[in-house]
Parts: C-alpha cells; sequence; structure tokens
C-alpha cells in the first residue's frame, strides 16, 4: 500500500511541476503579449506590433484614394504587390488594402475615376493590445466635386495581425445607388510571386479550392497563401454574418482578391437578379469585413481561429 501511494504521490508532484511550469509558461507569455501602436508621420500612419512594422495607412491628397501599403507578416514578408510594380503593372487601381466600389451613382470609384479624398484621421487607441483609428473619406464625384458618400470607418488591429474595417456609408449629401457590380469592394492585391497562377492557393472556409470554384460565391472566409521570397504567407478576407446580405468573393489567379455586398446579378453570371443598393439623402449603411495576414499556409496559420476572434471581437 505504502509503495503504490508512494508512486501515486511521485505521479501527482510530478503533475504539479508540470502545471506549475505551465502555468509559469502562460503567465510570462501573457506578461510578454503584443503591443499594438500607431504612430503619425504627416499623411501616413505607421502600425507596429511588438515594435515590428505591420502596415502603413497612406491619404495624402495626392492619391485617387488612402489605402494601406507596405503590408508585413510577422515574420516581416511583404504581402502586397508593390506600388508602381513594372513587372505587374495590371490593374495599377489595385494598391495594397483598399476600400472602393464602381457604380455608385455611376462613378466608378473602384477604377479610380472619382478620387476618394480623406477628411480626417483620428487615432482612437494607438498602444496597447490593440490598436484602432478612425478615418472619414468622401466619395466625390470627380466633375462637381460633391461627395456621394461619406465613408467613416474604425479600423482596429489586433496583435495576430487581424485587422477589422467596420465602415459606415453614409449618403451626406445626395441621394446614393449603388449599382450590380463586381468591381468593388473591400479589397487587396497579393504580392506577384503569390498569384495562384504562379503557384499560390486559394482555400475556403468548406474546404473549396481554386480561384475558378470560389469566385463569385459566398463564404464566412477565403484564404489565399503563397510564397513570397522562399516563405509561406497569406491573407484571409472574411465576412461579418450580421452584414445587410451575404457578400461575394472576387478572387482572381492573378492576384486580385475582395469581397463585396453589391453584385448579385455579376457575380452569379445573370442567374440572380441585378439587386442595386438605394440609400436616400442622410441615410446609412453599415458593413464589417476582417483581413487576417499570416506566416504559413491556412491550416498552420488557424485562419479559423481568426474568424472567431474576429466574431467576439464585434459580438456586439
Amino acid at each position: 500500500m505504502r509503495r503504490s501511494f508512494m508512486a501515486h504521490s511521485g505521479f501527482m508532484m510530478r503533475g504539479f511541476a508540470m502545471l506549475s511550469m505551465a502555468t509559469v509558461v502562460a503567465t510570462t507569455t501573457a506578461d510578454a503579449a503584443e503591443k499594438v501602436a500607431i504612430q503619425q508621420d504627416g499623411k501616413t500612419l505607421s502600425i507596429t506590433i511588438d515594435d515590428s512594422p505591420f502596415a502603413t495607412y497612406n491619404f495624402g491628397e495626392d492619391l485617387p484614394k488612402p489605402f494601406l501599403l507596405p503590408v508585413k507578416s510577422a515574420a516581416g514578408v511583404e504581402i502586397n504587390r508593390k506600388l508602381n510594380d513594372a513587372s505587374d503593372a495590371d490593374h495599377p487601381h489595385h494598391k495594397g488594402l483598399w476600400n472602393a466600389i464602381d457604380e455608385v451613382n455611376e462613378v466608378k470609384f473602384w477604377a479610380e475615376k472619382g478620387p476618394i479624398r480623406n477628411v480626417s484621421v483620428k487615432t482612437l487607441s494607438g498602444d496597447g493590445s490593440t490598436a484602432a483609428f478612425e478615418v472619414v473619406n468622401e466619395w466625390r464625384h470627380p466633375e462637381t466635386g460633391v461627395p456621394q458618400l461619406t465613408e467613416t470607418a474604425v479600423i482596429t488591429i489586433h496583435p495576430s495581425r487581424l485587422l477589422v474595417y467596420d465602415m459606415t456609408l453614409t449618403a451626406s449629401h445626395v441621394n446614393v445607388t449603388f449599382e450590380d457590380t463586381k468591381e468593388g469592394l473591400f479589397g487587396f492585391r497579393v504580392a506577384p510571386s503569390m498569384k495562384e497562377k504562379n503557384g499560390g492557393h486559394v482555400v475556403a472556409c468548406d474546404g473549396t479550392e481554386t480561384t475558378k470554384e470560389c469566385w463569385g460565391k459566398a463564404y464566412n472566409w477565403i484564404d489565399y497563401y503563397g510564397d513570397v521570397d522562399g516563405k509561406t504567407v497569406g491573407v484571409a478576407i472574411m465576412d461579418h454574418p450580421k452584414n445587410f446580405r451575404p457578400s461575394r468573393y472576387h478572387v482572381r489567379d492573378y492576384g486580385l482578391f475582395s469581397i463585396s455586398p453589391f453584385g448579385e446579378k455579376a457575380y452569379t453570371n445573370g442567374v440572380s437578379e441585378s439587386a442595386p443598393y438605394h440609400l436616400k439623402k442622410g441615410d446609412s449603411l453599415r458593413i464589417r469585413y476582417a483581413m487576417y495576414f499570416h506566416d504559413g499556409d491556412t491550416k498552420t496559420a488557424n485562419v479559423a481561429g481568426a474568424w472567431d476572434q474576429f466574431l467576439k471581437s464585434t459580438a456586439e
């Protein structure tokens, strides 16, 4: 009995030691939690995570629209196509991470035929476990200068490199019609070597693969990953379940990756009827999306876990 008790006691002591060690490790990890910081310098906001560069928000008056570029993984790999990349020059309006759409009162903002001008940038929390900033952008008519939309967006960055884009689109000056189009809304252009046609991969939340199978369909999330400088990196785009309708993905083998709720006919090649969306002057529409930037492939980066984090962080 004593021998049995001693063996049992030894097992308990080893278990206690292991538990204590785990507790110490967990505490140390918590104490060393990564910090997200935002620093403004003129017409740019620099975002760092644990003192390492993550992304830069560019909002100068000389730009056709604001955008985030560059965007880097935790390993320091630049995931986006570089600005004015002469070796990959198609669709020059695809700039890093951006928000725009064609056919807003017949103005093609996606194609940069109408300017999106920043009115204000305000840091809401810029030195903590998460960071957030608010931007106000006017989507102006190219001839009259009258804002067709006023976009107010709160952009929140988590240490995991989950970026939440919570936008409110307001018909501040005129009535607004969002026509049926595939050109929009919340987009990213991946680095050339990540393109599906160059060996990259596209995977939806239910396991569906390839741009051909995923294009124009609605999913909780899709992940686009591939190799950059010998390292595997990726970006996932996520739809929020409380948006006014499920969004569809505009994901291409040449590196375009975006999501939009404004293309029922365009994204189904005419199977569904056109569903333009109207805002009367003074009315607003709230839409929430997220992008998750990661090292590794879909599974190793736990994109499903990032989706859960997106939902929990926007539970209100």
